[in-house]
């Protein structure tokens, strides 16, 4: 062989014709199988959809448990809210109800009757100053245009004069608003 012939034959067995070569001695159903195999490693459209499929349920899985969660949650706050929301008042009313407990004991031996009532204004007065420092404020409504907003007609009477037709003549039970709110409405009589 001449150096020219094996220089040549080196060409041939380059790594780009090296694979030809090779190929050329491995049997056509193992090539077949090898690229079967190397197409196998490359996801086909199919496994890419589905794993996105897969991706897609995991995630909507995670945010309805984390909604789910997040549900109950403040619903349980909710409850808790609503059985302690009153404590503030009912805390700052004791004292007031100490204060009856007081005037009970006391009024079994007392004699005199202005002391006696003096001490109940004394606790009317406390328990007024407690609710208006909780916002409540009294309804004026004597006088007053009957407004089925604010007031609850309980009877109509003849007016005593024409100025106090269709106005509130009397009231039964005395209205309260709580901030803006009406926290109860005034039963009142009306003129006609």
């Amino acid at each position: 062989m001449k150096f020219n012939d094996m220089l040549k034959k080196k060409k041939k067995e380059t790594p780009e014709n090296l694979t030809d070569v090779q190929n050329e001695n491995v049997p056509a159903e193992e090539q077949e199988l090898t690229q079967q195999t190397e197409a196998a490693q490359e996801p086909s459209a199919e496994d890419k959809a589905k794993e996105e499929l897969a991706q897609a349920n995991e995630k909507y899985l995670r945010l309805y448990a984390e909604f789910d969660n997040f549900r109950r949650r403040t619903s349980k706050e909710r409850v808790e809210l609503l059985q302690t929301a009153g404590k503030e008042v009912i805390v700052s009313l004791l004292p007031v109800l100490d204060d009856f407990e007081r005037a009970f004991k006391s009024m079994d031996q007392a004699t005199d009757v202005v002391a006696v009532k003096a001490g109940v204004e004394l606790i009317y007065s406390k328990l007024n100053n407690i609710l208006q420092q909780k916002g409540l404020k009294p309804m004026e409504a004597i006088g007053q245009p009957f407004d089925a907003d604010l007031h609850e007609a309980i009877t109509n009477i003849p007016a005593p004069n024409d100025e106090m037709k269709g106005k509130v003549v009397d009231e039964m039970e005395k209205g309260y608003y709580l901030g803006e709110k009406v926290a109860r409405f005034a039963k009142v009589i009306v003129g006609s």
